[in-house]
């Protein structure tokens, strides 16, 4: 913030997301409200590298965006390929505001693809349609992208909309509203535990402005509500990826 207020551009690196728990009040009350109190520059990226699949238990694993999605003031990104990741951090780094910028550690060492090495940017609040169907939209985002994406590859008569968020805050909701009243169906998949994620907020937005559209309930998937555990079976059994198939072939049921 004192880089910030000097002039100069600041971009931290959290080492592991969990740790800016140590700095939830400067980014909180500080970064996030500083412009709006006195008009104070809060030109600060905080890089969070977060995550789970990786077996390193509760302090190292965390995917904690919904700590700060819901904190006017703050921008929340969370890129699912490394071209995505490129351009939007570079729109991060343009961005006078304070940017949380989510980065899934698992998808650093599985996911490649061909990047260009000019300058580009890609625009905040703009999701990416990765798949285009009829029957249901899945709306997900970070390693959760991926887990679709081979659900949907087990299913190839599965005809799905699948949106990559890309950015959590702004929010596509005009992507994502556009999707639900073409399928009429929903369902929500999200790394981060149940209880207080962001995949409730957008559930109740499709109901709010989606409800006459909808021919079932809004679902979500999520991991449980408890902490990580370090053993790969059970960090398995913790994940909504291993709920993710069964919760999608049940919405198409309805």
């Amino acid at each position: 913030m004192g880089l910030s207020i000097n002039g100069c551009k600041a971009i931290v690196e959290m080492q592991f997301a969990d740790f800016v728990s140590t700095g939830f009040n400067p980014i909180v009350n500080y970064l996030a409200k500083v412009h709006y109190r006195w008009q104070e520059n809060a030109d600060v990226v905080v890089r969070m590298p977060c995550g789970g699949g990786t077996q390193a238990g509760p302090f190292h694993s965390q995917t904690n965006e919904a700590w700060f999605t819901k904190t006017p003031g703050l921008k929340v990104v969370y890129p699912a390929f490394p071209y995505d990741a490129k351009g939007l951090l570079a729109t991060a780094i343009n961005d006078p505001n304070p940017v949380l910028f989510f980065e899934h550690k698992q998808l650093y060492r599985s996911i490649y693809q061909e990047v260009p090495t000019d300058y580009y940017t890609l625009p905040f609040g703009k999701a990416s349609l990765l798949k285009e169907g009829n029957q249901i939209s899945i709306i997900a985002f970070g390693a959760a992208v991926h887990w679709a994406l081979e659900v949907l590859e087990k299913h190839p008569e599965i005809s799905a909309d699948l949106i990559d968020l890309r950015s959590l805050q702004p929010l596509d909701t005009e992507t994502i509203f556009t999707s639900v009243k073409k399928t009429n169906k929903a369902i929500i998949v999200q790394e981060d535990t149940m209880f207080g994620g962001i995949a409730s907020d957008i559930s109740a937005l499709i109901m709010e402005e989606c409800f006459e559209n909808l021919d079932g309930p809004v679902k979500r998937v999520a991991s449980l509500d408890s902490p990580i555990p370090f053993t790969k079976a059970l960090e398995d059994q913790f994940m909504g990826k291993s709920r993710l198939e069964e919760s999608l072939l049940a919405c198409l049921a309805y």
